[in-house]
């Protein structure tokens, strides 16, 4: 398998992720890149379910948001 699915899969996924729930796709990634605080009230904006293994580019965003 190239790279160019994979990438392209992520980067669809990362962009229905942004355009159906923005708050939290924005929430998730500040979150899990440590630039959030750890409260219970941001919790419930934090969704899991984007954290998916296949989805690359948004793991590649964390870790460079990881560097700040």
């Amino acid at each position: 398998m190239s790279l160019m699915p994979m990438m392209l899969r992520s980067l669809m996924r990362m962009v229905v992720a942004l355009v159906d729930q923005p708050a939290a796709s924005v929430t998730t990634l500040l979150y899990y890149s440590d630039l959030l605080p750890r409260n219970l009230n941001l919790e419930r904006l934090v969704r899991r379910e984007l954290l998916h293994h296949e989805n690359y580019l948004f793991h590649f965003l964390i870790n460079v948001l990881r560097c700040f």
